[in-house]
């Protein structure tokens, strides 16, 4: 298996579904368009591919010089651990390496924290920034 990522923003949209709904991000998925509409609006989309199949995708938003959002990374269930993931989270921070703030929020889970923090993250639970959120 040779896993292929492409920067590009044309995702055939029965290939996102499957991916999103995978992971269990279901609200995505609710509005097709609007997700569709999501991926083209982002700074930055790398995906993940083995063969013609959508393996994983990380998205960006955010200006792209004094701040960027990791918005989505997700890989397929059945291509966990595979080292996926980390290589999207690295083309990111390598490509975005100039710009200062580089966030992300998500579920707090352990096997999570620790993804992120071996990637380079800190938690801000840790350190002396607070974050904020608010979800409609």
């Amino acid at each position: 298996m040779e896993i292929k990522f492409r920067i590009d923003k044309n995702i055939n949209l029965v290939q996102l579904e499957k991916l999103y709904n995978n992971v269990g991000w279901y609200a995505y998925t609710k509005d097709l368009e609007v997700l569709q509409q999501a991926i083209y609006q982002s700074l930055e989309v790398i995906s993940a591919w083995n063969g013609n199949e959508l393996v994983g995708l990380i998205r960006v938003v955010g200006d792209g010089l004094t701040i960027i959002y990791i918005q989505d990374i997700l890989v397929l269930n059945t291509y966990h651990n595979q080292g996926i993931a980390t290589q999207l989270v690295q083309e990111i921070l390598e490509k975005y390496k100039h710009v200062r703030q580089k966030v992300l929020l998500t579920d707090e889970a352990p096997d999570v924290r620790h993804f992120y923090e071996k990637n380079g993250f800190e938690s801000c639970d840790k350190g002396t920034l607070v974050a904020f959120a608010k979800f409609h």
